[in-house]
């Protein structure tokens, strides 16, 4: 009488499905991505309530400094890649059908990818001045 050399289900065995190998790197890329957020929440909060009271052309002087846009640069990246993971996960965790899970994953990723052009552009249009 032998136990089972693996803790795989047996039709797991038999459709040779097994482990993705990419739960953990997207758990460390999120906890990279949280802590970024959190060392620059603080900057970025002070850099909006700067902006408080300011017309366009006040806040194009304002984020016309290169270490303000590089620290709304770098929040931008930080939170739309964390954003990224998390609904990636939702949608792999609680999404069963094989299609459904695809196209949502695929809106997912255009979604933030969308998200974050769009605020990366006018942060540089702005810091720009144009």
């Amino acid at each position: 009488m032998s136990g089972p050399s693996s803790l795989r289900t047996p039709l797991a065995r038999v459709r040779s499905l097994g482990s993705s190998h990419s739960g953990t790197r997207d758990f460390w890329w999120q906890r990279l991505t949280a802590v970024a957020m959190t060392l620059l929440i603080v900057p970025v909060v002070v850099i909006v309530l700067m902006l408080r009271g300011w017309n366009q052309a006040g806040a194009a002087q304002i984020l016309g400094q290169l270490p303000i846009a590089i620290i709304l640069l770098l929040f931008i990246i930080a939170s739309t890649w964390h954003m990224k993971i998390g609904m990636q996960i939702v949608i792999e965790d609680y999404v069963h059908g094989e299609k459904t899970k695809l196209v949502l994953v695929m809106a997912n990723n255009f979604f933030c990818i969308a998200v974050a052009l769009a605020s990366i552009y006018a942060i540089l249009k702005l810091s720009s001045g144009v």
